[in-house]
């Protein structure tokens, strides 16, 4: 992955030069061009399964709305740890390449596909899509098609979805969140962990554990009651806090974690596997699958200390089980807490386009605090010096040029030493 990081940067810049070549379409709007009678839209697309250097933007047909779909012209797409494993195979039944990315995104409707009701053209939506997220044009069903409220943003609207949806359902569905309850969530400053703090603090006097990286703690501890070294012993933290343990663990990490999760919760208590996805101890540098360690969890244990174990997917719920009117009536709910100011997504950088190898770089190194969006219309942000990026940077140490590595926290390119001593990174559009 490091030598990854090193060749990325390298490999944007002839994408966006390459893209910079191409003369837009008469009349073309939005980035759109004509080949002949075919319009064409730029694109992410993933060549074959394995590193950074299997994603390129280019230029493919763009889609039509076929019977019950929605035409959105694309405005952002959320970026998802989901979106890593895609990339390496990790999965299970993994598609066929080559293939667009992506699995949310926000936009305008454009056009309508024949039994379409309740949308016109013009309206402001986010979107689930299976697949192909990650373009200037997508066209999904209706089922899985939202109104977005006036005042959110569509970097707002394409990190709302997936992480929000996610969080209430393990939340309220399978957990049953009530007042009074405790709370435990790995990987507190990601876009799932934010979400699951903003709708505990709508249930009166929940108490929320988190654990995320130390560099983390000072942007996201007014979030949480209690924050703790993702790497540190927290479960001995969390017992001094309350003796009899937590009522719900939400677990993204599995491994090691599953005994530990386990273990905190008190009798009735919910532990709720989201993501078993790790990095593999002998090459921290890859991504693969934990599996699930059936010995790990005594079903008689389970049955004597009256214990929960459960699992959640959002997109099997979604596209393999048939549950879109469930989800459209928590997306109604969710928004109705946004219109009352009691949620909000947490948008960590945007990113263009071209710039998808240093996003994914980002989120791999977890140096996001919520959600990394890909913003369609975004001009790619040019390389910045180290003394740029040191005065622009609020957590300095987490944002410094780590050099023996070559790869930055910002995920650019490798260092060019020159008398200075000053190396080059791109800076993504932070919004906080």
């Amino acid at each position: 992955m490091a030598k990854e990081g090193v060749e990325k940067a390298e490999e944007t810049e002839q994408m966006i030069e390459k893209e910079a070549g191409k003369e837009p379409a008469e009349g073309g709007g939005g980035g759109s061009h004509r080949l002949g009678d075919a319009q064409e839209m730029r694109a992410v697309v993933l060549a074959g399964f394995g590193g950074l250097n299997k994603l390129r933007v280019t230029r493919k047909a763009m889609p039509e709305p076929q019977d019950g779909e929605l035409k959105i012209r694309v405005k952002a797409c959320g970026l998802n740890f989901l979106d890593l494993m895609v990339r390496q195979g990790n999965i299970d039944n993994p598609p066929k390449t080559p293939l667009v990315p992506g699995f949310e995104c926000s936009g305008i409707v454009e056009a309508l596909g024949d039994s379409v009701k309740g949308f016109e053209i013009g309206d402001r939506v986010m979107a689930f899509v299976n697949y192909n997220a990650w373009a200037e044009v997508v066209c999904t069903p209706v089922d899985f098609v939202y109104k977005i409220p006036e005042d959110m943003s569509f970097s707002e609207a394409a990190a709302f979805p997936m992480n929000f949806v996610t969080a209430y359902m393990m939340l309220f569905e399978v957990a049953n969140l009530r007042e009074g309850m405790s709370v435990l969530v790995h990987s507190a400053g990601g876009g799932v962990g934010q979400a699951v703090a903003q709708l505990c603090s709508t249930v009166p006097n929940v108490t929320v554990f988190g654990t995320a990286s130390t560099f983390k703690h000072e942007a996201i501890k007014d979030s949480v009651t209690h924050l703790f070294d993702r790497n540190a012993d927290y479960v001995q933290e969390v017992k001094r806090i309350s003796a009899e343990g937590v009522d719900i663990v939400l677990d993204c990490l599995c491994g090691d974690n599953t005994g530990k999760g386990l273990s905190l919760l008190k009798p009735l208590g919910t532990y709720i596997l989201y993501g078993n996805l790790v990095l593999t101890p002998c090459n921290p540098h890859l991504l693969s699958f934990q599996w699930w360690q059936v010995e790990k969890v005594n079903p008689i244990k389970l049955y004597e200390e009256n214990k929960v174990i459960a699992g959640f997917s959002l997109l099997n719920l979604l596209f393999k089980q048939g549950r879109a009117g469930l989800i459209r009536g928590v997306v109604d709910k969710l928004i109705g807490l946004y219109n009352q100011k009691k949620v909000k997504p947490v948008v960590d950088s945007l990113w263009a386009l071209e710039e998808v190898k240093e996003a994914m770089q980002r989120i791999h190194d977890r140096g996001n605090i919520g959600k990394l969006i890909l913003d369609v219309e975004k001009t790619p942000t040019p390389l910045v010096s180290q003394k740029q990026r040191d005065l622009f940077s609020s957590r300095s140490e987490s944002s410094r040029c780590r050099h023996k590595r070559g790869v930055g926290r910002w995920g650019g390119r490798k260092c060019r030493q020159g008398s200075a001593g000053q190396g080059w990174r791109r800076k993504p559009e932070v919004t906080k």
